[in-house]
């Protein structure tokens, strides 16, 4: 049994930031262009391991045993290589209704740099949409402050000293001043610690698939809208309850001093590279994250509590006329209440698209 949230976190959908501009997709961008989107990508508010990474700095560290730091730019140089290597990744759907066709992609919120640039068939996609959708828009200013004023104004369980004292542990094992982090509520504090875990693999918040995805409808004029609002996603992580609140924490750092979360970040990150349509669909089976009852309460409100409502914002967009590109968590593709089954359900044709790997 585990309540690590960070495996799901990295494919269920709570969105980052900005993104890469589509130049070195396109070839049509200045370098003045380049410049901006890129750091579109790069803006400070940290957003993926759930949505209140966006309040944490990045910490560098040059201790041996910490998580290596945040990786720098990429050098011009490096970014062509990484152009020209770029395939698809991720999960497609195309959803056709009323002579239009839209785009769902399921995306995840850590990754890796050479994932940065898009695949023909993803690029293709985003090109032939005039609107791309995100859980959140976080190149929205006005996005970026009712996240840091909503999570400022939430008040958390104080915890018993012992599951403080761990807290603390964990954070000096990754190089993070707990002071950064002590005034979230602590639901939020032992989440964010898996950011930096996950930097032991190789993946990072500064690569998410959504700021990478708004960054290159920015980038070439897209229209990119939020699905979603920040006072929903910081209100369906805190626990309603302090009972639960003191397990979700300590099934976290559980989590977190065996080493499962890392495991669990690298596998799943690994689905989404390797588009494992079939192992996504069966997360449940090996994440170890839907075992009890507050298991599934915690997923059912990340998961099938949210997607009816993203649906209708897809079809609302859909129906006005628009062709969209919404790109959310992976893990809201799959299973009866996914995105795919509530488009069809709302008379869409719907079609996996598979990649050639060729």
């Amino acid at each position: 049994m585990t309540r690590f949230q960070g495996s799901s976190a990295i494919a269920d959908g709570t969105h980052f930031r900005g993104g890469i501009t589509a130049a070195m997709h396109t070839g049509s961008a200045s370098n003045c262009e380049l410049h901006q989107g890129y750091n579109n990508m790069r803006n400070p508010f940290r957003y993926a391991l759930f949505v209140f990474l966006v309040l944490l700095p990045a910490f560098a560290c040059a201790e041996a045993l910490c998580p290596p730091a945040s990786v720098d730019q990429p050098s011009p140089e490096s970014m062509r290589e990484l152009m020209s290597k770029a395939h698809d990744r991720g999960f497609l759907w195309r959803i056709s209704k009323g002579g239009r066709t839209s785009y769902l992609y399921g995306t995840i919120h850590v990754a890796k740099p050479e994932w940065l640039f898009l695949g023909p068939g993803v690029m293709g996609a985003l090109r032939a949409a005039d609107t791309v959708a995100l859980e959140l828009d976080m190149a929205d200013e006005n996005i970026r402050q009712r996240i840091s004023q909503g999570a400022a104004a939430m008040h958390g369980e104080v915890l018993p000293a012992q599951l403080a004292l761990r807290l603390q542990h964990q954070a000096e094992a990754v190089c993070v001043p707990y002071a950064s982090i002590a005034s979230l509520i602590p639901e939020f504090q032992v989440t964010s610690l898996s950011a930096f875990v996950a930097r032991w693999e190789g993946l990072d918040t500064s690569y998410a698939i959504d700021s990478v995805v708004g960054g290159i409808g920015h980038g070439i004029a897209k229209q990119v809208v939020s699905l979603e609002t920040p006072e929903l996603q910081l209100r369906m992580l805190q626990m309603s309850s302090r009972q639960k609140t003191l397990l979700f924490v300590e099934e976290g750092l559980d989590d977190l001093e065996t080493g499962r979360a890392r495991t669990m970040l690298r596998r799943s990150a690994q689905i989404w590279a390797e588009t494992d349509y079939d192992g996504m669909a069966r997360f449940g089976e090996w994440c170890e994250c839907m075992d009890t009852e507050l298991d599934r309460e915690v997923m059912g409100r990340l998961l099938d509590e949210r997607n009816p409502a993203l649906s209708e914002s897809i079809d609302a967009l859909h129906t006005s006329g628009k062709q969209v590109f919404a790109a959310v968590g992976s893990l809201h593709m799959f299973g009866a209440m996914g995105l795919p089954a509530l488009m069809e359900k709302r008379g869409y044709r719907v079609q996996r698209v598979d990649f050639d790997k060729r």
